[in-house]
């Protein structure tokens, strides 16, 4: 995914969660750090003082922490935008709307779409100490948040309606 790609993903996102869009500076802030620049650096870009870029850096790393409920600095940025860059498209071929313009997309490598059979061999309830289903699980939170019912969400997640339920 490339730079304009990202820093629409991230203004969609400030939008949706903040109701804020993010300015030229913000932008080149986040192109600066994804290319591991200094705030002087992209200061110079830009044309401001460094003193100013750090200050606006600051302010648009927090107000990602709340966007993306995790916290988010000059050194993890990428790996946070990586990670939530994945929530959003590793879900399927329809397009699914949350609230105002977040979109969760599905890619289908199939001509139709899956119909779940339930598996036997399973045990009825998941062992949630395992690691998968502990990702599953902190993704309900974040997922209600954009706005999904529960049986949407255990659609996406493959999970059990009754399963979602339980989940606070």
């Amino acid at each position: 995914m490339d730079t304009a790609d990202i820093l629409q993903f991230v203004d969609k996102v400030l939008s949706a969660k903040i109701g804020k869009h993010l300015n030229d500076l913000q932008r080149k802030i986040i192109e600066g750090i994804l290319k591991r620049q200094k705030y002087s650096d992209i200061a110079d870009t830009y044309g401001c003082t460094a003193g100013h870029a750090k200050d606006v850096g600051y302010e648009l790393l927090h107000m990602l922490s709340d966007a993306f409920d995790e916290p988010v600095d000059k050194g993890n940025l990428e790996s946070v935008l990586e990670r939530q860059l994945n929530l959003n498209i590793n879900f399927g071929d329809r397009t699914t709307n949350f609230g105002n313009s977040n979109t969760i997309n599905y890619i289908n490598g199939c001509s139709e779409l899956p119909t779940p059979t339930p598996d036997k061999s399973q045990p009825a309830t998941p062992d949630f100490q395992d690691g998968t289903n502990q990702v599953k699980i902190e993704m309900v939170g974040k997922l209600r948040q954009l706005g999904l019912k529960d049986e949407q969400i255990a659609e996406v997640l493959g999970l059990a309606w009754e399963v979602v339920k339980q989940i606070d």
